[in-house]
C-alpha cells in the first residue's frame, strides 16, 4: 500500500539512520534503530497494517488543512476569546475560569463523572474557535440540541482535545518514518497552540478546598486520566528537530512537561492503583526531558525518574514503595480484577520504556511484577473471562501484559519463559479472545514481530490455575472442578480492597460454559445514582440481605470474609478430584448479623457436576428478623415449580422497597411475584440462544416455615461482555430468585443445590432431599440422587469443627462428611471428611490426633485409596467377607512402607490402621 513505497525509499537512503544516543526520538525508538524498524514494518503484516491505517486516516484531515490551515487547530477546546489563565472547580465539577493570559489557554475538563446525557460531537461538527459564555450547544439523549454548562457534559472537552492531539501524534510518527514535511507542518500549529495555552494557564483550584484539590491534573479532574500528556510527549519526541528548525518555543514546551510532572507528583491518591498510573506518566515526562543540568530549576530526567522509582510524596508513592502493596506470596494486588490487571499493564509499560532507554533488563530487578502477571490467571473462569466482583467485569486478561513479558524474554534470551508465555498467548488467539494487532505506537515498537512456540509450551497452562485459590487481600476464594464443557467454578468475594462492593458473601457461579450466576458489575459511573443505590449494594449480588438493610461503605472495603475451611489447599492438586468446597464467615455490620456460607462443587456419576450452597444468617440480637437470599441467573425465564415439576401459582406483589424501609436497591426490582410455602420448590432458569440447546439452571430450594419464594426482574448485569454471555441477554434484565425467611436462618439455613445442565444432554441430578437432625438442629443433611437412580451423595454439614452429631448409626464431631454409596451396596464409593475430629458411620471410623483433619477414602475394586492432611487412626470395615487387609504408604509415588491391619479390640468387625502424618497416597488392599 502507501507504506511499502515509502519504506523502500527510506531503506535506500543512508542518511536516515545516524546514531543519536541522547537525541530525539528516544522514548519509543532512536534514529539508530530506524532501519531495523522500517524492515520490521515492511515484513510484519500486523505492524504494516497499523501504519497504513494511520496514513489513510490522516488523509482527510490533511486535505481539510490544505484548504484551511486553521481547520484542525481551531477545533481545540481553548479559551479562545477570554484567554483565562485561572480555573476554578466546585468539587468534582467545573465552576468557572477567569484572568487573562497573552494567548488562548487550554480549557479544563467539565466534570469528574464521565457519564453524561449529552453526545460528544464529531470533529467535523465542532465549531471553530468555540468560546461562548452560554456554555456548550450539544445534543441531548432525545436528540435535541440545547445550551448546557460544561459540568454536565462529562469528558467531552478533554476527549475532543485528546482526539486532535492523537492526530498530530500520528503525523509526528509518520514524519519520522517518511521524512515528509507535510506531516510535521500539519502537527506544528496544534502542538504549539496547545502547549503555549497550557504554559500560560495555572493548575485548577477547588473552591471547596476538598478532595478534588489534591487529585486534579492539568487537563482533567484526575491525574490518572492525563492521557493527552503521553501523546504530547511522543509528538515532541518525533518532531523535536523539526520544532527546533521552525523555532518552536522548546523552553516553554519543556516547562509544560515539568509543570505536568510536578502536578502528578503533588497530587493523587497514594493507597491504590493511582500511584502506578501516575508513575507511567512520570516516566514519559522523564524520558522526553534532558538531564537535570539542562534546566535552571534542575527538573530534568533524573529528577522525575527519582520520584517515579525511589522517592515518595504525600500523594504519590514511588514504584519501590508501591510494589510492597502486593501480596508477596500470591502476587495479588489489593483491588478487584479489572483494576489489578491494569496495574500490571502500567508497570510493564514503565519498565519496557525504561529498559529501552537503559538496556539493563530492568524488569529482572522486580520479580513481583512477573509473578503478578502470571497470578492473574487465577481470576479466570474456565471460559477465559475474569471474575466480575467489585467494579470488575467479565473480560479476558489484557494480552498486552504477556506481549511485554515476551518482548523482555526475547531481548534477554530467556527462551524457556518466552516459550511458555507465547504458548499462553497463542492459546488466547486460538480461542478467539485475542487478535494480534497494534492499536497504538507503543505496541508497534515494543511487541515482537512473531510469536515463538515450542511443543511443550502448553504445559505451562495447567500450572497457572489451581482447584482452589485464596487471595486474602481482596477477600476472594475461587474453586474449580472439571474440564471443557463440564467445567464448574464458584467465585466467592467479600468486601476488601479498593473498588469493592457492598455485597457480604457474594457468589458468582460458572457452568455450561457461562457465568450463569453473575455479579451485576458497576453502574454507568461511580457517581451515578444507579451505581450508588443499586449496582454497588447487596441486592445486586448473589448474597443474603438482613432486614432489607444490610449495608456499609462501598469502594474502599474493609469487610472481608474469614476463610474457615476449604479443600483442597490453595495451590494443591490432590489425587482425589471428586469435589472442592469452602466455608467462610462474615459479620454484617449494619444489622450486626453473623453469616456463614458453605459452597461445594461435587462431580456427579460421570463428568458433570452440581453445586451445594448452604447459607446461614442470624442477627446477634434476639427478636424479629428477616433474611433475603438473592440469586441472579442468565436467562429469559424463571419458573417456580413444586417437587412434581408443576408450576406454582405466584401472585403479583408490592413487597420490598424503600417505602417499606428497605434499601433503595429494592426499588430496582420489577415484575415481582410471590408464593408462600414451607415445602421444597424448584426454580428453573432457562437461557435460550440461537442455534443452541436451552441452557438450564435448576435450583433445588429447601423448604422452611416462615419462608416466601419470589421471582423478580433485576437490572441488567454490567459485568457481562460480548463473548462472556450470549448476545440474547447482554442488555436484558436479570431473572432473579429471592427466598425470604421471616426468622433466623442459622439453625435452619438456606440450602440450595444448583443443578446446571443442557436440555437434551446429561443431567447429573435426579432428586434432592433435605432433612435435619432433632438431636442437633444446626446440622444440615442433603441427599443427592444421581442420574443412574441408584447412587446417592449424602452431605452432613455442621456449623463448625466443634459440633457433634450422635444418632444410632452416626457419630460426627466436625464440620462436614460427604459419602457416596450405591443402592444395595454395603461398601462406600467414597468418603470425604473435612474439619473432622471423630467420625463413625457405615463401618468406618476416623479419629484425628488432636487436630481436625481432612481425609478422602475412595474405593477402587478391592482397595481404598486414601489422602489425608494430618495424623489419624483409620478403622475400616471388612470388605465383602474379606477380613484382612494391608496398608501401603507412598511418598513421591514410591511405596515406602506396608503393614497389616489389626483387629479393632472395641469392634471386631473393623481393621485398624494408623497414619502418623499427612500422605498424598496410602492404599488399603484387601
Amino acid at each position: 500500500m502507501f507504506l511499502v513505497a515509502l519504506v523502500m525509499v527510506m531503506l535506500m537512503c543512508p542518511s536516515v539512520s545516524f546514531a543519536q544516543e541522547l537525541g530525539h526520538p528516544r522514548i519509543y525508538t532512536t534514529n539508530a534503530s530506524k532501519t531495523e524498524f522500517l524492515e520490521s514494518i515492511q515484513s510484519t503484516e500486523w505492524k504494516k497494517s497499523l501504519v497504513d491505517k494511520k496514513i489513510i486516516n490522516l488523509e482527510k484531515y490533511l486535505e481539510y488543512c490544505e484548504k484551511d490551515p486553521t481547520w484542525l487547530v481551531s477545533r481545540l477546546q481553548m479559551n479562545w476569546k477570554t484567554k483565562h489563565d485561572k480555573v476554578f472547580l466546585k468539587g468534582g465539577n467545573f465552576s468557572h475560569s477567569e484572568g487573562k493570559a497573552p494567548v488562548p489557554t487550554v480549557r479544563f475538563s467539565g466534570t469528574r463523572d464521565w457519564a453524561s446525557d449529552y453526545k460528544r460531537p464529531k470533529l467535523e461538527e465542532v465549531e471553530p474557535y468555540f468560546d461562548d459564555p452560554r456554555g456548550f450547544f450539544l445534543e441531548n439523549k432525545e436528540g435535541v440540541k440545547e445550551w448546557v454548562h460544561s459540568s454536565k457534559i462529562g469528558f467531552t472537552i478533554e476527549k475532543i482535545n485528546e482526539q486532535i492531539i492523537s492526530l498530530i501524534e500520528d503525523a509526528a510518527f509518520l514524519y519520522w518514518v517518511t521524512g515528509d514535511e507535510k506531516y510535521a507542518a500539519f502537527a506544528k500549529p496544534v502542538f504549539e497552540t496547545y502547549m503555549e495555552g497550557m504554559y500560560y494557564r495555572d493548575a485548577p483550584i477547588d473552591l471547596e478546598n476538598g478532595t478534588q484539590q489534591r487529585i486534579s491534573g492539568l487537563s482533567t479532574f484526575e491525574v490518572i486520566h492525563e492521557g493527552v500528556l503521553v501523546r504530547l510527549a511522543t509528538t515532541y519526541d518525533f518532531l523535536y528537530d523539526y520544532f527546533k528548525k521552525e523555532k518552536v518555543n522548546i523552553a516553554h514546551s519543556d516547562a509544560v512537561f515539568q509543570k505536568w510532572g510536578d502536578q502528578i507528583i503533588v497530587n493523587g491518591i497514594p493507597d491504590n492503583n493511582w500511584n502506578l498510573f501516575q508513575a507511567r506518566f512520570l516516566t514519559y515526562v522523564a524520558l522526553v526531558l534532558d538531564n537535570n543540568k539542562a534546566y535552571k530549576n534542575g527538573k530534568g530526567r533524573e529528577y522525575f525518574l527519582e520520584y517515579t522509582f525511589n522517592t515518595s510524596t504525600e500523594r504519590q508513592l514511588s514504584i519501590d514503595e508501591s510494589l510492597l502493596v502486593y501480596d508477596q506470596e500470591t502476587g495479588m494486588w489489593p483491588e478487584c480484577p479489572t483494576y489489578s490487571v491494569h496495574v500490571i499493564a502500567s508497570l510493564l509499560d514503565i519498565f519496557t520504556l525504561l529498559d529501552h532507554f537503559t538496556d539493563k533488563n530492568e524488569l529482572s530487578n522486580y520479580p513481583i511484577i512477573e509473578k503478578a502477571a502470571l497470578a492473574s490467571f487465577q481470576y479466570l473462569f474456565p471460559s477465559g473471562y475474569m471474575a466480575g466482583f467489585g467494579d470488575s467485569g467479565h473480560k479476558p486478561l489484557p494480552p498486552e501484559n504477556f506481549e511485554l513479558l515476551i518482548s523482555n524474554y526475547r531481548k534477554y534470551n530467556n527462551t524457556e519463559k518466552e516459550a511458555i508465555i507465547s504458548g499462553l498467548l497463542n492459546n488466547m488467539i486460538s480461542k478467539g479472545e485475542y487478535n494480534r494487532k497494534a492499536d497504538g505506537l507503543f505496541e508497534l515498537f515494543f511487541y515482537v514481530d512473531d510469536l515463538k512456540v515450542t511443543k511443550d509450551a502448553q504445559d505451562g497452562l495447567s500450572k497457572l490455575t489451581s482447584p482452589t485459590f485464596y487471595a486474602s487481600n481482596i477477600s476472594m476464594f475461587n474453586q474449580r472442578l472439571g474440564k471443557g464443557n463440564d467445567a464448574i467454578m464458584v467465585s466467592l468475594a467479600g468486601s476488601y480492597g479498593n473498588h469493592s462492593h457492598v455485597n457480604g458473601i457474594s457468589m458468582e457461579l460458572f457452568a455450561n460454559n457461562y457465568v450463569l450466576g453473575p455479579d451485576s458489575g458497576k453502574g454507568p459511573s461511580y457517581w451515578h445514582t444507579d451505581h450508588r443505590d443499586y449496582y454497588s449494594r447487596f441486592p445486586a449480588h448473589n448474597t443474603v440481605v438482613v432486614d432489607g438493610k444490610s449495608d456499609y461503605g462501598a469502594m474502599r472495603g474493609y469487610h472481608p470474609f474469614s476463610l474457615d475451611n476449604h479443600f483442597p489447599k490453595t495451590g494443591d492438586t490432590p489425587n482425589f478430584d471428586k469435589l472442592t468446597f469452602s466455608k467462610v464467615s462474615f459479620l454484617e455490620p449494619e444489622t450486626k448479623a453473623n453469616q456463614q456460607r458453605f459452597t461445594a462443587i461435587i462431580k456427579g456419576k460421570n463428568s458433570k457436576g452440581y453445586i451445594v450452597d448452604v447459607f446461614r444468617s442470624k442477627k446477634q440480637e434476639e427478636g424479629n428478623q428477616r433474611h433475603d437470599y438473592f440469586y441472579h441467573n442468565l436467562g429469559q425465564s424463571l419458573e417456580i415449580l413444586d417437587t412434581t415439576a408443576k408450576p406454582l401459582n405466584l401472585a403479583e406483589t408490592t413487597d420490598f422497597g424503600s417505602k417499606l424501609g428497605d434499601l433503595k436497591a429494592y426499588n430496582y426490582l420489577t415484575n415481582k411475584k410471590k408464593t408462600e410455602t414451607a415445602k421444597d420448590v424448584h426454580a428453573l432458569f432457562r437461557l435460550k440462544s440461537k442455534n443452541e440447546a436451552d441452557n438450564l439452571m435448576k435450583v433445588w430450594v429447601k423448604g422452611s416455615e416462615n419462608q416466601s419464594i419470589y421471582k423478580a426482574l433485576s437490572p441488567k448485569s454490567n459485568a457481562l461482555s460480548d463473548g462472556s454471555a450470549p448476545a440474547e441477554v447482554l442488555d436484558k434484565g436479570m431473572e432473579t430468585l429471592i427466598v425470604k425467611r421471616d426468622a433466623s436462618a442459622w439453625e435452619n439455613p438456606f440450602a440450595m443445590v444448583f443443578n446446571p445442565y443442557v436440555e437434551g444432554e446429561e443431567n447429573p441430578v435426579t432428586n434432592v432431599i433435605y432433612s435435619s437432625l432433632k438431636e442437633n438442629p444446626n446440622t444440615q443433611v442433603i441427599e443427592v440422587l444421581l442420574n443412574d437412580n441408584k447412587t446417592t451423595d449424602k452431605i452432613i454439614l455442621n456449623t463448625n469443627e466443634e459440633d457433634i452429631i450422635k444418632t444410632d448409626n452416626l457419630y460426627q464431631q466436625g464440620l462436614v462428611s460427604i459419602t457416596r454409596k450405591v443402592k444395595d451396596s454395603q461398601a462406600i464409593e467414597y468418603l470425604f471428611l473435612s474439619g473432622i475430629y471423630n467420625y463413625q458411620q457405615d463401618g468406618w471410623g476416623i479419629v484425628a490426633s488432636g487436630t481436625p483433619v481432612t481425609i478422602s477414602i475412595q474405593r477402587s475394586e478391592n482397595t481404598f485409596v486414601i489422602e489425608n492432611d494430618g495424623p489419624i487412626v483409620i478403622r475400616a470395615p471388612f470388605l465383602e467377607g474379606k477380613k484382612s487387609a494391608e496398608l501401603q504408604v507412598y511418598e513421591n509415588g514410591k511405596l515406602i512402607a506396608s503393614r497389616k491391619g489389626q483387629i479393632n479390640r472395641s469392634n471386631p468387625e473393623q481393621l485398624e490402621f494408623r497414619l502418623s502424618k499427612a500422605y498424598s497416597k496410602a492404599i488399603i488392599v484387601y
